[in-house]
């Protein structure tokens, strides 16, 4: 069974496997009439060609460039129709290592769905402080867990790739579970400064959604203060599953949390065609970021692009 990155990549991969299949199977094709037949009658095969094609581009099946509607250029039509397997399943591979999908058709290698990746399992991160005694690192207790309140751009916490919503499983080989943040705060302080060890798990309370700009460059929803309030009918953000009352937390892998939404705004505006969104329940986000000041998130907040 193939996994893939958004509905508009499954249904154009089933739509490339309609029209690469063969109507009919061998044991039931049409007998071929006799060519001296055709020959002498012209006018009654002509009428058997009109009867066969369906529609006035005489094809079986719409143009995909009117599917979903997707605006996809005659090059990536031809790509599609050219590189699609020959096996039953239809389904383009795509082998990444950190792939947590097996086809994607129309967003391929996009490397915003790459930057937006959270990982399943545990991973380590091992830091250092700088001359200040910082990581660059904010966290915050909730559930029982620790999780990444904030992390500063061009700091420790930010080279090595933690992130916003990560949760903290273990510091120097102790267990976080139960920690308070003061708990957590205090444990980095009097860590060793040349070599902190944390074990993290990628942004467990957040998911991510790939959608698809429309003709019109649209991607089919409203957010205020980065909060989801309207998902537009029969657009990419319904079609996929875009909840309301979420806070946008990633654009293509990139942290929005402290922009003003015409930033945000403009960030979605000069992504590609393929944009990925990355969300939290809206409970869960104010929360997180209670007694957390706004003119800290704003200016400490990583809002780096993240290498892939």
């Amino acid at each position: 069974m193939s996994l893939y990155p958004s509905l508009e990549d499954m249904k154009v991969d089933k739509f490339i496997q309609a029209q690469n299949t063969p109507t009919a199977s061998p044991s039931k094709a049409l007998a071929l009439p006799d060519p001296a037949h055709c020959l002498s009658t012209p006018a009654h095969h002509e009428s058997k060609v009109e009867e066969i094609g369906t529609g006035t581009s005489g094809g079986l099946y719409p143009e995909l460039s009117e599917f979903m509607g997707l605006n996809l250029s005659t090059d990536a039509l031809q790509t599609l129709s050219t590189t699609v397997p020959e096996q039953s399943s239809g389904a383009l591979s795509v082998h990444s290592s950190g792939m947590n999908w097996a086809a994607a058709p129309i967003t391929g290698s996009d490397l915003g769905v790459k930057r937006a990746e959270i990982r399943q399992g545990v991973r380590e991160v091992v830091l250092c402080k700088d001359m200040d005694g910082k990581i660059g690192l904010r966290l915050k207790a909730i559930d029982n867990g620790v999780f990444v309140q904030l992390v500063q751009a061009n700091t420790a916490a930010s080279l090595g790739g933690l992130r916003f919503g990560d949760q903290i499983l273990q510091i120097n080989g102790e267990s976080c579970a139960g920690w308070t943040s003061d708990r957590a705060h205090k444990a980095l302080k009097n860590a060793n400064p040349e070599r902190i060890t944390i074990a993290v798990r990628d942004r467990p309370l957040e998911r991510t959604v790939t959608l698809h700009k429309d003709m019109s460059g649209q991607l089919g929803f409203i957010f205020k203060k980065g909060r989801i309030t309207s998902i537009v009918k029969d657009s990419s953000a319904a079609r996929n599953g875009l909840l309301t009352d979420q806070q946008i937390c990633e654009i293509n892998g990139q942290n929005v949390i402290g922009l003003k939404d015409s930033q945000v705004l403009d960030i979605l505006n000069s992504s590609g065609r393929v944009v990925t969104v990355t969300v939290m329940p809206v409970v869960i986000f104010e929360h997180m970021m209670k007694r957390m000041c706004s003119s800290i998130v704003k200016s400490l907040m990583d809002h780096s692009i993240p290498e892939v």
